[in-house]
Protein backbone atom coordinates (compact mmCIF):
# COMPACT_ATOMS: atom_id res chain seq x y z
CA UNK A 1 0.00 0.00 0.00
CA UNK A 2 1.34 3.39 -0.97
CA UNK A 3 2.22 5.85 1.75
CA UNK A 4 -0.41 8.51 2.43
CA UNK A 5 1.86 11.34 1.29
CA UNK A 6 2.56 9.49 -1.98
CA UNK A 7 -1.19 9.22 -2.62
CA UNK A 8 -1.62 12.89 -1.83
CA UNK A 9 1.15 13.81 -4.25
CA UNK A 10 -0.37 11.64 -6.96
CA UNK A 11 -3.79 13.27 -6.51
CA UNK A 12 -2.52 16.85 -6.29
CA UNK A 13 -3.66 19.15 -9.07
CA UNK A 14 -2.28 22.42 -10.36
CA UNK A 15 -4.53 25.14 -11.68
CA UNK A 16 -3.85 26.76 -15.05
CA UNK A 17 -1.55 29.37 -13.51
CA UNK A 18 0.50 26.65 -11.82
CA UNK A 19 -0.91 27.21 -8.35
CA UNK A 20 -0.85 24.09 -6.20
CA UNK A 21 -4.19 24.56 -4.52
CA UNK A 22 -6.70 24.21 -2.59
CA UNK A 23 -8.94 25.23 -4.28
CA UNK A 24 -9.56 22.85 -7.20
CA UNK A 25 -12.62 21.11 -8.63
CA UNK A 26 -13.55 17.62 -7.58
CA UNK A 27 -12.32 14.92 -9.99
CA UNK A 28 -14.75 14.24 -12.84
CA UNK A 29 -14.51 10.46 -12.70
CA UNK A 30 -15.73 8.27 -9.87
CA UNK A 31 -13.86 5.14 -8.82
CA UNK A 32 -15.49 2.96 -11.47
CA UNK A 33 -14.09 5.16 -14.23
CA UNK A 34 -17.25 6.66 -15.65
CA UNK A 35 -17.82 10.41 -15.73
CA UNK A 36 -20.16 11.98 -13.23
CA UNK A 37 -23.41 13.38 -14.60
CA UNK A 38 -23.48 17.15 -15.00
CA UNK A 39 -26.05 17.59 -12.23
CA UNK A 40 -23.53 15.95 -9.88
CA UNK A 41 -20.59 17.93 -11.23
CA UNK A 42 -22.46 21.18 -10.54
CA UNK A 43 -22.75 20.41 -6.85
CA UNK A 44 -19.40 18.90 -5.94
CA UNK A 45 -16.04 20.63 -5.63
CA UNK A 46 -13.02 19.63 -3.59
CA UNK A 47 -12.52 22.67 -1.39
CA UNK A 48 -9.33 21.39 0.25
CA UNK A 49 -9.60 23.91 3.08
CA UNK A 50 -7.18 23.43 5.98
CA UNK A 51 -10.12 23.54 8.41
CA UNK A 52 -12.22 21.16 6.28
CA UNK A 53 -14.81 23.80 5.38
CA UNK A 54 -17.73 22.37 3.42
CA UNK A 55 -17.82 25.44 1.16
CA UNK A 56 -15.04 27.46 -0.39
CA UNK A 57 -14.08 30.28 2.01
CA UNK A 58 -14.27 33.89 0.90
CA UNK A 59 -10.78 35.35 0.69
CA UNK A 60 -12.01 38.90 1.24
CA UNK A 61 -8.65 40.57 0.91
CA UNK A 62 -7.10 42.91 -1.63
CA UNK A 63 -3.49 41.94 -0.91
CA UNK A 64 -1.47 38.90 0.18
CA UNK A 65 1.74 39.14 2.21
CA UNK A 66 4.94 37.55 0.94
CA UNK A 67 7.71 37.90 -1.59
CA UNK A 68 8.14 37.21 -5.30
CA UNK A 69 6.96 33.86 -6.63
CA UNK A 70 4.09 33.29 -4.25
CA UNK A 71 0.74 32.10 -5.54
CA UNK A 72 -1.17 35.32 -4.95
CA UNK A 73 -0.11 38.89 -4.30
CA UNK A 74 -3.01 41.16 -5.36
CA UNK A 75 -6.67 40.24 -5.88
CA UNK A 76 -6.89 42.13 -9.18
CA UNK A 77 -4.49 39.53 -10.57
CA UNK A 78 -5.87 36.52 -8.74
CA UNK A 79 -7.75 35.40 -5.66
CA UNK A 80 -8.23 31.85 -4.28
CA UNK A 81 -12.03 32.17 -4.21
CA UNK A 82 -12.11 33.36 -7.83
CA UNK A 83 -9.67 30.65 -8.91
CA UNK A 84 -11.85 27.98 -7.34
CA UNK A 85 -14.87 29.33 -9.21
CA UNK A 86 -12.97 29.48 -12.50
CA UNK A 87 -11.77 25.89 -12.16
CA UNK A 88 -15.28 24.73 -11.31
CA UNK A 89 -16.71 26.57 -14.32
CA UNK A 90 -14.09 25.13 -16.66
CA UNK A 91 -15.19 21.67 -15.58
CA UNK A 92 -18.90 22.21 -16.24
CA UNK A 93 -18.33 24.20 -19.46
CA UNK A 94 -16.10 21.48 -20.94
CA UNK A 95 -13.38 24.13 -21.24
CA UNK A 96 -9.64 24.05 -20.65
CA UNK A 97 -9.86 27.41 -18.95
CA UNK A 98 -12.57 29.67 -17.57
CA UNK A 99 -12.33 33.30 -16.53
CA UNK A 100 -14.81 35.38 -14.56
CA UNK A 101 -15.39 39.12 -14.72
CA UNK A 102 -17.78 41.68 -13.29
CA UNK A 103 -20.66 41.31 -15.79
CA UNK A 104 -21.79 39.58 -18.96
CA UNK A 105 -21.08 42.71 -20.99
CA UNK A 106 -17.69 42.87 -19.28
CA UNK A 107 -17.02 39.40 -20.70
CA UNK A 108 -18.08 40.57 -24.17
CA UNK A 109 -15.81 43.60 -23.82
CA UNK A 110 -12.81 41.44 -22.84
CA UNK A 111 -13.39 39.13 -25.82
CA UNK A 112 -13.72 41.94 -28.37
CA UNK A 113 -10.62 43.77 -27.07
CA UNK A 114 -8.45 41.37 -29.07
CA UNK A 115 -9.75 43.05 -32.26
CA UNK A 116 -7.63 45.60 -34.10
CA UNK A 117 -8.62 48.46 -36.45
CA UNK A 118 -9.56 47.03 -39.82
CA UNK A 119 -10.66 43.66 -38.43
CA UNK A 120 -14.01 42.37 -39.60
CA UNK A 121 -16.70 40.99 -37.28
CA UNK A 122 -19.61 38.95 -38.60
CA UNK A 123 -22.55 38.90 -36.23
CA UNK A 124 -26.30 38.50 -36.12
CA UNK A 125 -29.17 40.87 -36.85
CA UNK A 126 -31.00 39.87 -33.64
CA UNK A 127 -28.60 40.74 -30.83
CA UNK A 128 -28.89 41.67 -27.19
CA UNK A 129 -29.11 45.45 -27.02
CA UNK A 130 -25.91 45.82 -24.98
CA UNK A 131 -23.92 43.75 -27.47
CA UNK A 132 -25.29 45.79 -30.34
CA UNK A 133 -24.38 49.00 -28.49
CA UNK A 134 -20.79 47.84 -27.87
CA UNK A 135 -20.26 46.77 -31.49
CA UNK A 136 -21.67 50.08 -32.73
CA UNK A 137 -19.21 51.95 -30.54
CA UNK A 138 -16.30 49.86 -31.80
CA UNK A 139 -17.36 50.43 -35.40
CA UNK A 140 -17.65 54.19 -34.95
CA UNK A 141 -14.61 54.71 -32.72
CA UNK A 142 -12.28 51.74 -33.12
CA UNK A 143 -12.14 51.14 -36.84
CA UNK A 144 -13.78 47.71 -36.56
CA UNK A 145 -15.88 46.58 -39.52
CA UNK A 146 -19.13 45.01 -38.30
CA UNK A 147 -21.36 42.97 -40.60
CA UNK A 148 -24.86 42.23 -39.30
CA UNK A 149 -26.41 39.29 -41.14
CA UNK A 150 -29.17 36.74 -40.65
CA UNK A 151 -27.11 34.10 -38.89
CA UNK A 152 -29.92 31.55 -39.19
CA UNK A 153 -28.97 31.21 -42.87
CA UNK A 154 -25.64 29.46 -43.30
CA UNK A 155 -25.23 30.60 -46.92
CA UNK A 156 -25.75 34.22 -45.87
CA UNK A 157 -23.07 33.87 -43.21
CA UNK A 158 -20.67 32.23 -45.66
CA UNK A 159 -21.15 35.14 -48.08
CA UNK A 160 -20.16 37.60 -45.35
CA UNK A 161 -17.02 35.69 -44.33
CA UNK A 162 -13.60 36.45 -45.80
CA UNK A 163 -9.94 36.08 -44.98
CA UNK A 164 -10.29 39.38 -43.09
CA UNK A 165 -12.86 37.96 -40.71
CA UNK A 166 -11.31 38.16 -37.24
CA UNK A 167 -14.36 37.25 -35.18
CA UNK A 168 -17.81 35.70 -35.55
CA UNK A 169 -20.08 36.70 -32.67
CA UNK A 170 -23.17 34.55 -32.20
CA UNK A 171 -26.17 34.18 -29.89
CA UNK A 172 -28.42 31.13 -29.88
CA UNK A 173 -31.25 31.21 -29.15
CA UNK A 174 -31.33 34.88 -30.05
CA UNK A 175 -32.96 37.47 -27.86
CA UNK A 176 -35.88 38.17 -28.17
CA UNK A 177 -36.81 36.53 -31.49
CA UNK A 178 -35.64 33.09 -30.25
CA UNK A 179 -33.93 32.26 -33.54
CA UNK A 180 -31.58 29.28 -33.61
CA UNK A 181 -28.05 29.44 -35.00
CA UNK A 182 -26.12 26.46 -36.39
CA UNK A 183 -23.04 26.70 -34.16
CA UNK A 184 -21.17 23.79 -35.75
CA UNK A 185 -21.93 24.83 -39.33
CA UNK A 186 -20.92 28.45 -38.83
CA UNK A 187 -17.80 27.52 -36.84
CA UNK A 188 -16.63 25.25 -39.64
CA UNK A 189 -17.35 27.85 -42.31
CA UNK A 190 -15.62 30.61 -40.36
CA UNK A 191 -12.44 28.60 -39.80
CA UNK A 192 -12.35 27.59 -43.47
CA UNK A 193 -12.65 31.21 -44.61
CA UNK A 194 -10.24 32.56 -41.98
CA UNK A 195 -8.28 29.96 -39.95
CA UNK A 196 -7.47 32.47 -37.21
CA UNK A 197 -11.03 33.75 -36.84
CA UNK A 198 -12.42 33.51 -33.32
CA UNK A 199 -15.95 32.14 -33.09
CA UNK A 200 -17.52 33.38 -29.86
CA UNK A 201 -20.97 32.25 -28.71
CA UNK A 202 -23.10 34.00 -26.12
CA UNK A 203 -24.54 31.00 -24.25
CA UNK A 204 -26.50 32.96 -21.64
CA UNK A 205 -29.93 31.73 -22.75
CA UNK A 206 -28.95 28.07 -22.40
CA UNK A 207 -26.20 27.93 -19.73
CA UNK A 208 -23.69 25.04 -19.65
CA UNK A 209 -26.47 22.79 -18.37
CA UNK A 210 -28.23 22.80 -21.75
CA UNK A 211 -25.60 23.66 -24.36
CA UNK A 212 -21.82 23.55 -24.78
CA UNK A 213 -20.64 25.70 -27.72
CA UNK A 214 -17.01 24.59 -27.36
CA UNK A 215 -18.07 21.01 -28.11
CA UNK A 216 -19.68 22.27 -31.33
CA UNK A 217 -16.56 23.95 -32.72
CA UNK A 218 -16.71 27.43 -31.18
CA UNK A 219 -13.49 28.98 -29.87
CA UNK A 220 -15.10 30.94 -27.03
CA UNK A 221 -18.24 30.48 -24.98
CA UNK A 222 -19.33 33.32 -22.76
CA UNK A 223 -22.39 34.28 -20.77
CA UNK A 224 -23.83 36.50 -18.13
CA UNK A 225 -23.38 34.72 -14.83
CA UNK A 226 -26.01 37.12 -13.53
CA UNK A 227 -28.62 34.94 -15.24
CA UNK A 228 -29.02 31.15 -14.90
CA UNK A 229 -25.64 30.38 -13.36
CA UNK A 230 -26.47 32.59 -10.38
CA UNK A 231 -30.22 32.22 -10.62
CA UNK A 232 -31.18 34.74 -7.95
CA UNK A 233 -30.31 38.15 -9.43
CA UNK A 234 -28.24 39.03 -6.40
CA UNK A 235 -24.95 39.51 -8.22
CA UNK A 236 -23.41 40.66 -11.51
CA UNK A 237 -20.93 38.36 -13.25
CA UNK A 238 -19.58 37.38 -16.64
CA UNK A 239 -18.04 34.04 -17.59
CA UNK A 240 -15.65 33.18 -20.43
CA UNK A 241 -14.63 29.65 -21.42
CA UNK A 242 -11.92 28.62 -23.93
CA UNK A 243 -10.00 25.54 -25.01
CA UNK A 244 -7.12 27.45 -26.62
CA UNK A 245 -4.88 28.42 -23.71
CA UNK A 246 -3.06 31.09 -25.74
CA UNK A 247 -6.41 32.79 -26.32
CA UNK A 248 -7.14 32.42 -22.63
CA UNK A 249 -3.86 34.17 -21.83
CA UNK A 250 -4.92 37.13 -24.01
CA UNK A 251 -8.20 37.41 -22.16
CA UNK A 252 -6.48 37.13 -18.77
CA UNK A 253 -4.09 39.91 -19.78
CA UNK A 254 -7.07 42.17 -20.49
CA UNK A 255 -8.77 41.24 -17.22
CA UNK A 256 -5.63 41.80 -15.16
CA UNK A 257 -4.84 45.06 -16.96
CA UNK A 258 -8.30 46.59 -16.63
CA UNK A 259 -9.13 45.15 -13.21
CA UNK A 260 -12.53 43.76 -14.17
CA UNK A 261 -12.05 40.36 -12.50
CA UNK A 262 -14.92 39.18 -10.31
CA UNK A 263 -14.68 40.17 -6.65
CA UNK A 264 -14.20 37.44 -3.99
CA UNK A 265 -17.66 37.77 -2.43
CA UNK A 266 -19.40 37.70 -5.83
CA UNK A 267 -17.29 34.68 -6.76
CA UNK A 268 -18.53 32.93 -3.63
CA UNK A 269 -22.15 33.84 -4.41
CA UNK A 270 -21.81 32.50 -7.95
CA UNK A 271 -20.30 29.26 -6.68
CA UNK A 272 -23.35 28.85 -4.45
CA UNK A 273 -25.78 29.58 -7.27
CA UNK A 274 -24.21 27.09 -9.66
CA UNK A 275 -24.93 24.20 -7.31
CA UNK A 276 -28.68 24.48 -7.90
CA UNK A 277 -28.52 25.15 -11.67
CA UNK A 278 -29.85 21.71 -12.63
CA UNK A 279 -32.91 21.70 -10.38
CA UNK A 280 -33.76 25.30 -11.21
CA UNK A 281 -33.43 24.82 -14.94
CA UNK A 282 -35.52 21.66 -15.02
CA UNK A 283 -38.37 23.37 -13.13
CA UNK A 284 -38.13 26.54 -15.20
CA UNK A 285 -38.19 24.62 -18.47
CA UNK A 286 -41.25 22.62 -17.41
CA UNK A 287 -43.06 25.83 -16.46
CA UNK A 288 -42.07 27.54 -19.71
CA UNK A 289 -43.31 24.66 -21.84
CA UNK A 290 -46.71 24.75 -20.11
CA UNK A 291 -47.02 28.51 -20.62
CA UNK A 292 -45.90 28.27 -24.26
CA UNK A 293 -48.60 25.68 -24.93
CA UNK A 294 -51.17 27.82 -23.09
CA UNK A 295 -50.39 30.91 -25.18
CA UNK A 296 -50.25 28.99 -28.46
CA UNK A 297 -53.61 27.37 -27.71
CA UNK A 298 -55.05 30.86 -27.34
CA UNK A 299 -53.95 31.93 -30.79
CA UNK A 300 -50.81 33.93 -30.03
CA UNK A 301 -47.70 33.59 -32.16
CA UNK A 302 -45.26 32.00 -29.71
CA UNK A 303 -41.52 31.72 -30.19
CA UNK A 304 -40.09 28.87 -28.11
CA UNK A 305 -37.81 26.01 -29.28
CA UNK A 306 -39.65 23.56 -27.06
CA UNK A 307 -42.67 23.81 -29.37
CA UNK A 308 -42.63 21.71 -32.52
CA UNK A 309 -44.19 24.68 -34.30
CA UNK A 310 -40.83 26.47 -34.02
CA UNK A 311 -39.35 26.52 -37.52
CA UNK A 312 -35.91 25.51 -36.24
CA UNK A 313 -37.03 22.93 -33.70
CA UNK A 314 -34.84 20.15 -35.16
CA UNK A 315 -31.71 22.31 -35.38
CA UNK A 316 -32.04 23.46 -31.79
CA UNK A 317 -32.40 19.94 -30.42
CA UNK A 318 -29.43 18.75 -32.49
CA UNK A 319 -27.12 21.01 -30.45
CA UNK A 320 -28.91 21.58 -27.13
CA UNK A 321 -30.27 19.37 -24.35
CA UNK A 322 -33.27 21.55 -23.52
CA UNK A 323 -35.37 24.47 -24.70
CA UNK A 324 -34.53 26.91 -21.92
CA UNK A 325 -36.90 29.13 -19.97
CA UNK A 326 -37.39 32.19 -22.18
CA UNK A 327 -40.16 32.64 -24.73
CA UNK A 328 -41.61 35.55 -26.64
CA UNK A 329 -45.02 36.09 -28.17
CA UNK A 330 -46.82 38.67 -30.26
CA UNK A 331 -50.26 40.17 -29.71
CA UNK A 332 -50.77 42.22 -32.88
CA UNK A 333 -50.93 45.51 -30.98
CA UNK A 334 -48.34 47.60 -29.15
CA UNK A 335 -50.97 49.10 -26.86
CA UNK A 336 -52.37 45.67 -26.05
CA UNK A 337 -48.91 44.33 -25.25
CA UNK A 338 -48.29 47.28 -22.96
CA UNK A 339 -51.52 46.58 -21.07
CA UNK A 340 -50.65 42.89 -20.68
CA UNK A 341 -47.20 43.69 -19.27
CA UNK A 342 -48.67 46.21 -16.84
CA UNK A 343 -51.40 43.79 -15.68
CA UNK A 344 -49.34 40.88 -14.37
CA UNK A 345 -48.71 40.49 -10.66
CA UNK A 346 -46.33 37.52 -10.32
CA UNK A 347 -44.42 38.32 -13.51
CA UNK A 348 -42.21 41.25 -12.51
CA UNK A 349 -41.39 43.86 -15.14
CA UNK A 350 -37.63 43.58 -15.70
CA UNK A 351 -35.05 43.64 -18.48
CA UNK A 352 -33.21 40.56 -17.26
CA UNK A 353 -33.86 36.80 -17.20
CA UNK A 354 -32.60 33.60 -15.58
CA UNK A 355 -33.95 34.31 -12.12
CA UNK A 356 -36.04 32.01 -9.91
CA UNK A 357 -38.74 34.69 -10.17
CA UNK A 358 -40.77 35.04 -13.37
CA UNK A 359 -40.27 38.23 -15.37
CA UNK A 360 -42.03 40.00 -18.23
CA UNK A 361 -40.90 42.77 -20.55
CA UNK A 362 -41.38 44.50 -23.89
CA UNK A 363 -37.87 44.35 -25.43
CA UNK A 364 -38.43 47.24 -27.83
CA UNK A 365 -39.28 49.45 -24.84
CA UNK A 366 -36.60 48.06 -22.53
CA UNK A 367 -33.61 45.78 -23.30
CA UNK A 368 -33.53 46.68 -27.02
CA UNK A 369 -34.63 50.31 -26.74
CA UNK A 370 -31.06 51.46 -27.50
CA UNK A 371 -31.41 50.03 -31.03
CA UNK A 372 -32.72 52.68 -33.43
CA UNK A 373 -36.43 52.10 -34.27
CA UNK A 374 -35.66 52.15 -38.00
CA UNK A 375 -33.02 49.48 -37.46
CA UNK A 376 -35.43 47.41 -35.38
CA UNK A 377 -37.89 47.58 -38.27
CA UNK A 378 -35.19 46.63 -40.76
CA UNK A 379 -34.33 43.59 -38.62
CA UNK A 380 -38.01 42.58 -38.37
CA UNK A 381 -38.18 43.01 -34.61
CA UNK A 382 -41.89 43.33 -33.80
CA UNK A 383 -42.61 46.36 -31.64
CA UNK A 384 -45.44 44.48 -29.90
CA UNK A 385 -43.33 41.47 -28.89
CA UNK A 386 -43.50 40.40 -25.23
CA UNK A 387 -40.76 38.36 -23.58
CA UNK A 388 -41.48 36.01 -20.70
CA UNK A 389 -38.68 34.70 -18.52
CA UNK A 390 -40.23 31.94 -16.48
CA UNK A 391 -39.22 31.11 -12.91
CA UNK A 392 -39.76 28.25 -10.48
CA UNK A 393 -43.15 29.29 -9.05
CA UNK A 394 -46.14 26.95 -9.09
CA UNK A 395 -47.27 26.61 -12.70
CA UNK A 396 -50.96 27.00 -11.85
CA UNK A 397 -50.27 30.33 -10.17
CA UNK A 398 -48.26 31.52 -13.17
CA UNK A 399 -50.96 30.53 -15.67
CA UNK A 400 -53.65 32.16 -13.51
CA UNK A 401 -51.61 35.37 -13.32
CA UNK A 402 -51.07 35.43 -17.06
CA UNK A 403 -54.75 34.62 -17.66
CA UNK A 404 -56.02 37.53 -15.58
CA UNK A 405 -53.53 39.85 -17.28
CA UNK A 406 -54.82 38.81 -20.71
CA UNK A 407 -58.41 39.41 -19.61
CA UNK A 408 -57.69 42.76 -17.94
CA UNK A 409 -55.74 43.91 -20.98
CA UNK A 410 -58.56 42.93 -23.35
CA UNK A 411 -56.52 40.32 -25.19
CA UNK A 412 -59.16 37.67 -24.51
CA UNK A 413 -62.69 37.69 -23.17
CA UNK A 414 -63.93 35.41 -20.45
CA UNK A 415 -67.16 33.49 -20.80
CA UNK A 416 -68.75 30.74 -18.74
CA UNK A 417 -67.01 28.24 -21.04
CA UNK A 418 -63.51 29.68 -20.60
CA UNK A 419 -61.28 32.00 -22.60
CA UNK A 420 -62.33 33.15 -26.07
CA UNK A 421 -59.85 35.14 -28.09
CA UNK A 422 -60.99 38.25 -29.89
CA UNK A 423 -59.89 40.03 -33.02
CA UNK A 424 -57.29 42.68 -32.30
CA UNK A 425 -56.71 45.71 -34.47
CA UNK A 426 -53.50 47.44 -33.57
CA UNK A 427 -50.46 49.33 -34.76
CA UNK A 428 -48.82 46.20 -36.16
CA UNK A 429 -51.86 45.09 -38.13
CA UNK A 430 -54.99 43.03 -37.66
CA UNK A 431 -54.72 39.44 -36.43
CA UNK A 432 -57.44 37.00 -35.55
CA UNK A 433 -56.54 34.84 -32.59
CA UNK A 434 -58.33 31.49 -32.83
CA UNK A 435 -58.92 29.53 -29.68
CA UNK A 436 -59.88 25.90 -29.27
CA UNK A 437 -63.10 25.71 -27.29
CA UNK A 438 -62.61 24.27 -23.77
Amino acid sequence: MAAPNAIANAMSRLDLEGHDLPPSPAPSTPSNGRRYALATELVHTNVGDQHHAANMPIYQTATFHGGPGQQYDYTRSGNPTRTHLENHLAKIMNANRALVVSSGMGACDVITRILKPGDEVVTGDDLYGGTNRLLTYMKENGGIIVKHVDTTKLDTVKAALSDKTAMVLLETPTNPLIKIIDIAGISTAAHEASPNAVVAVDNTMMSPYLQNPLDLGADVTYESGTKYLSGHHDLMAGVIGVNNLALGDKFFFMINSTGCGLAPFDSWLLLRGIKTLAVRMEKQQANTMAIAQFLEAHGFKVRYPGLKSHSQYALHWSQARGAGAVLSFETGSIALSERIVESTKLFGISVSFGCVNSLISMPCRMSHASIDPALRKERALPEDIIRLCVGIEDINDLVDDLSQALVRAGAVTLTKDGFVAREVEGETGTTKQVVDEP
